[in-house]
């Protein structure tokens, strides 16, 4: 959540950031007059703790000087007050939660240095790469045995089985055969010895608390796009993103510490409410998919460096796997609402003639951090600060599989896969059709 220091000491600059969003200056006046009555109980309540304290030492003081009725008077007073202290604390603890759940539903203040836009139409687009590209090639133009969508591919090739994946667990939820299945095994494989040089692996757990989930933003707000567990009130992470932020939930950090980088593959689940009916085709939009996630505590010196770091890592993958890709840099109204700057990594998919998002790279400053308490000691003394997060896919892999196999579509109906994933598939790069 954004700092309430933020809102109390410059409100109308915090106005015109989150206005860059779309948010209502209505929604940011409300948080400040939270505030403000929030403070008030507290002072109110302040006061009759020291009028309570006052009476209490009068009554010592009546009842040695042998005046009984006089401390009865002033222990009946106190009593009075005593029962109005608890009533404002407790509208000053209901006002809190108040201004807790309104902050909570506030997204992040995004980064000057984001493009203004209302949505993915104003995002813009910062380069291509595609392979030769170094050597002066211009972007190839698609063949036609390219522009054949995945799902044909997998279904003549018996690799991608989306009719028995809907069998088992209804709608988009794929299921890959065969050479699709041990695809997505060496693409796992590909980029976690590509990250681990400087990342530590985690496997962390893929069902998490509630508290888990609100500590990186997609709590409350997103609640209807995750899947609840509610027997347990545990939730199926839609990112492993979410184990990772709380990683250090509560802890106070040294700086020497700094940055601390993490990676992680996991299942991912989503319920995509809110995308009902578009994309449903093949692996354009599915509920479960095999996730590579980057992930780092920072100052707010190290960010930038860091978030470099994790995008170079993503485009470093796609250029090993020889996938064309552009890189778009998200305008402050399609921001995620926990982030603050992110960069879309989208490969181009020439069966479906589109470009698919395959990674978001994200700087998030405090937010995240603010929420799960994450600070740090500073190497020159003084108060714990807390840290900057930052994340990115390297990679998801549902649409780099489809882009994969589409592209490597030969003339004869094969796939023909690059060769940096030569070690991962027994040297075989070639995939045929079943005998049969």
């Amino acid at each position: 959540m954004i700092d309430i220091r933020q809102v109390r000491d410059d409100l109308s600059r915090v106005k015109a950031s989150l206005g860059r969003r779309g948010v209502a200056p209505e929604d940011v006046d409300r948080v400040a007059e939270l505030d403000v009555e929030h403070r008030k109980r507290l002072a109110d309540r302040e006061v009759l703790r020291a009028q309570v304290k006052a009476l209490s030492r009068q009554v010592g003081q009546a009842r040695k000087a042998g005046e009984g009725g006089r401390a009865a008077e002033l222990a009946e007073e106190s009593r009075r007050l005593g029962d109005e202290e608890r009533a404002v604390g407790a509208e000053a603890d209901r006002v809190a939660e108040a201004l807790r759940q309104t902050l909570l539903e506030l997204p992040n203040l995004p980064s000057e240095d984001a493009p203004d836009g209302a949505g993915p139409e104003d995002n813009v687009e910062l380069r291509r790469w595609w392979p030769g590209m170094e050597t002066g090639a211009s972007q190839p133009e698609p063949a036609d045995h390219q522009r054949v969508p995945h799902w044909e591919v997998g279904e003549r090739l018996g690799i991608l089985d989306m009719a028995r994946g809907a069998r088992l667990a209804g709608s988009m939820f794929p299921l890959y055969a065969g050479r699709g299945a041990r695809l997505v095994r060496a693409l796992t494989s590909l980029a976690r010895d590509r990250h681990t040089d400087a990342y530590l692996e985690i496997r962390p757990p893929t069902l998490v608390l509630t508290e888990t989930m609100t500590s990186t933003g997609h709590l409350p707000k997103f609640g209807d796009d995750a899947y609840h567990v509610e027997r347990d009130d545990l939730w199926a992470i839609p990112t492993a993103e979410v184990p990772l932020t709380s990683l250090r939930r509560g802890e106070i950090l040294a700086e020497e510490e700094l940055p601390l980088r993490c990676t992680a593959v996991t299942s991912c689940f989503r319920r995509e409410a809110g995308a009902a009916g578009r994309d449903t085709r093949g692996l354009l939009r599915v509920h479960e998919f095999e996730k590579v996630e980057l992930f780092a505590y920072a100052t707010e010196a190290q960010a930038p460096s860091v978030h470099a770091d994790i995008l170079a890592r993503a485009e470093g993958v796609l250029q090993d796997l020889r996938l064309p890709y552009r890189v778009l840099d998200l305008c402050a109204g399609d921001l995620g609402a926990s982030s603050a700057r992110t960069f879309d990594l989208e490969v181009y998919s020439p069966g479906c003639d589109r470009w698919l998002e395959v990674s978001s790279v994200s700087w998030f400053r405090d937010y995240q951090a603010r929420r799960a308490n994450v600070r740090y000691r500073p190497d020159g003394g003084g108060a714990p600060l807390l840290a900057h997060t930052l994340n990115g896919s390297g990679l998801a892999w549902p649409r780099v599989w489809a882009a994969l196999v589409e592209t490597g579509r030969q003339p004869d109906g094969s796939v023909l896969l690059p060769d940096c994933l030569a070690p991962y598939l027994g040297g075989d790069l070639r995939i045929t059709p079943p005998v049969g």
